[in-house]
């Protein structure tokens, strides 16, 4: 009977809602920027909140983060590229165009330098702008004395200093609250964590790698641009791997808009190799991190742990009327999967054919850098254990699979019962 029910509430779900309908061609085409995937810069289009019910109150946020924009994971990344058009222009090989490509290298060499996987300064205004736009949402739960919010993120230092970024913007709002900022491998049994056979249903393991692979080589056609590049297809042939380094610039084209500098390297490239390059790296987090086919549930358990954070972490500051928020900080690895277990929209549908992969998932729309998970909740201002809540992805409110005569709002209750049925299959484990 629950599984029957279940069924028929995603459906509704599912049904109801245009959230996650499938991306198209078109859709990536108007912005580029999306051709990046989770290196899309944190969307502006934030709506106003639906009101809030009359009669209750804002009295608690849980909240889960990605880290905010951040420059390419490794030096690395930047300096081979470039190390190979300056070896090209030394020996009069490169194109006009690629000229204007190593001129464009050039610029942003120095602000690239020394910061491989770090926090870029717009991710700190980002998580700066979350925590206001939070505030000034949702004052009640933040105003006056004896406040207190708890704030913890993996060891990785974007993490914590988005953290740090998301704090320092409440407590400038209201210089009272108590903020404790934590970042310890104690949590990261739920923070980050990831299966012991986790490796078995991913990219790397056998299941799966051949299948990703032959994908990203039939979709990985660099002829064009190294043609357009280069001017001596001799120096290609001996010293270039040409779909490397059409990876190489697709990385580097898809972060420039988590960067300072105002460079664009979006011209190289069609529009259709772009889809292309996007669609291989979508099918890498589908795989890894959500509800590819084939997988059942094997991955997106790995968020299970972090609902029972979120559940424990519920029901103590429910218990009180001290705690504000409880705030995580982690990643896009984290981030997806938890939608998914959470059936938030459609972020859990599954197809096993990796050419519509992109009609049934595109990871940008869950975890675009700084993307989060936001479960608002309300009191009622008679009956303290009338209590709402609401489910916001990147800001926007959203459906779960939970009966919603009040959408955007559900009752705590229903919520909490749902999200303890998702671990009939097995314990629940208390976390610290």
């Amino acid at each position: 009977m629950m599984i029957r029910r279940f069924v028929l509430l995603l459906l509704l779900t599912v049904c109801s809602t245009g959230l996650f309908a499938q991306t198209t061609r078109e859709e990536m085409a108007a912005d580029l920027n999306r051709t990046g995937g989770v290196y899309l810069a944190y969307p502006t289009d934030i709506a106003a909140p639906t009101p809030v019910p009359q009669g209750y109150t804002p009295c608690y946020v849980s909240h889960y983060g990605r880290h905010g924009s951040r420059y390419l994971i490794s030096d690395r990344d930047y300096k081979w590229v470039t190390d190979l058009f300056l070896r090209a222009d030394s020996v009069n090989a490169l194109s006009p165009l690629g000229k204007s490509l190593l001129e464009r290298l050039l610029i942003i060499a120095d602000e690239a330098d020394g910061r491989g996987g770090d926090l870029s300064p717009l991710g700190v205004r980002q998580h700066r702008g979350i925590a206001g736009r939070l505030f000034e949402n949702y004052p009640q739960i933040f105003s006056g004395d004896g406040k207190s919010v708890s704030a913890r993120s993996t060891l990785v230092v974007r993490c914590v200093l988005s953290m740090a970024a998301f704090c320092e913007r409440l407590k400038e709002l209201n210089p009272s609250l108590d903020v404790t900022r934590e970042s310890s491998n104690r949590y990261m049994n739920y923070l980050c964590y990831h299966s012991p056979d986790h490796g078995d249903y991913t990219i790397s393991g056998p299941r799966w790698k051949t299948l990703y692979d032959n994908f990203r080589e039939s979709h990985t056609n660099p002829d064009r641009l190294m043609a357009s590049l280069f001017s001596d297809p001799q120096f290609v042939s001996r010293n270039i791997d040409p779909k490397d380094l059409m990876w190489g610039l697709y990385w580097i084209a898809s972060d420039m808009q988590n960067m300072e500098a105002d460079v664009t390297f979006y011209d190289f490239f069609t529009p259709e190799e772009l889809f292309d390059l996007w669609q291989v790296f979508n099918l890498n987090f589908y795989i890894n991190d959500a509800s590819f086919g084939g997988n059942g549930t094997k991955i997106t358990d790995n968020a299970l742990p972090l609902i029972r954070n979120i559940i424990d972490s519920a029901d103590e500051a429910l218990g009180c009327d001290t705690i504000a928020a409880t705030l995580r900080f982690g990643h896009d690895g984290n981030l997806i999967p938890l939608a998914a277990a959470m059936h938030i929209d459609n972020c859990d549908l599954v197809t096993s054919d990796p050419d519509s992969v992109f009609r049934y998932f595109a990871e940008w729309k869950i975890a675009p850098m700084a993307g989060n998970l936001q479960m608002v909740f309300f009191r009622n201002d008679t009956n303290p254990d009338d209590v709402l809540v609401k489910i916001l992805l990147n800001e926007k409110e959203r459906h779960i699979p939970v009966t919603d005569d009040l959408w955007p709002y559900y009752r705590w209750n229903d919520v909490r019962s749902y999200l303890v049925s998702l671990f009939e299959k097995e314990p629940i484990l208390p976390t610290k």
